[in-house]
């Protein structure tokens, strides 16, 4: 009962959770926040994020320059330091900013619970990287039994999102670095998850610069010529013409096909998170 609370109370999101910390009325006096020495922080070693553009810390750098560290970091006690839970990048930024201290709000939290806050806070901000997003739920899974069901409600995200974004970490080494790179996209990623050699697609879609939905059309050109021999005759164009509006409103490959009593229209789908989108869309999900 109190660990489905406290994901309840995660769930809420990290701004919720430092607003309930400063409450006069109700927070405990010692978790008010207030300033520390830059030197008395230390980074937090399960920080899913691992990379800082240089370009958008410079940018912070001059703005905590000007104002300060507007937002106080979130920090837990780890014997006599502090150890960051959420607020690295600011406390990289007063650092080159030559500040001697900054705002801290204090929070007793355990590994777990320091290493959840890490991600929602990470998460909602979009700082990371699909794969530092991907190792943090893995990390999750792996350290304390969370099952993508939980994840998906401590993080704020669906499950689909969850199953698509750790299966990023099945993907080869080189596949990988182009995510890693922003060379492609996870969009990109999930479309080729299934074909026979995603490495070459991936160097395709770098190469052409493909869009995501054009790299979810390489899968068909893996079709044999034997089945398109086979294939039945052309529709009439009043059909392909009502196909392709409906495939450029859901993003998706449409089929229509007529019969004697009514006929079908079938939606090809290769990932979870298209199979949300469209359920979404009928307002099932």
């Amino acid at each position: 009962m109190a660990d489905e609370l406290a994901r309840r109370r995660l769930g809420r999101g990290l701004a919720t959770l430092i607003g309930d910390v400063e409450t006069p009325a109700q927070a405990d006096r010692s978790r008010a926040p207030r300033r520390l020495s830059i030197a008395s922080l230390r980074p937090n070693p399960r920080n899913p994020r691992k990379s800082y553009d240089p370009a958008e810390l410079d940018e912070l750098v001059q703005s905590v320059r000007e104002k300060g560290v507007v937002q106080p970091i979130l920090v837990r006690p780890v014997g006599t330091e502090f150890e960051i839970i959420a607020g690295e990048r600011r406390w990289r930024a007063a650092q080159k900013a030559g500040l001697h201290d900054v705002p801290v709000v204090v929070q007793e939290a355990t590994d777990k619970e320091a290493l959840e806050l890490a991600i929602i806070e990470n998460v909602q901000r979009s700082d990371l990287n699909p794969l530092e997003e991907a190792a943090g739920y893995q990390q999750l899974i792996d350290d304390f039994q969370y099952t993508q069901a939980q994840l998906a409600e401590v993080i704020g995200k669906s499950r689909p999102h969850i199953a698509n974004t750790l299966r990023l970490l099945k993907f080869s080494p080189a596949v990988q670095d182009y995510l890693r790179s922003g060379q492609i996209s996870a969009g990109h990623a999930r479309a080729i998850a299934t074909l026979p050699d995603p490495d070459a697609a991936a160097q395709k879609i770098i190469a052409g610069g493909l869009t995501v939905r054009e790299a979810e059309a390489l899968g068909d050109t893996a079709e044999t010529p034997r089945k398109r021999s086979t294939a039945r005759p052309d529709k009439d164009a009043d059909t392909r013409a009502l196909e392709k509006q409906v495939s450029d409103g859901l993003g998706l490959a449409v089929s229509i096909a007529h019969k004697p009593d009514g006929g079908e229209v079938r939606i090809r789908y290769k990932t979870l998170e298209q199979l949300d989108d469209v359920c979404r869309r009928l307002r099932f999900g």
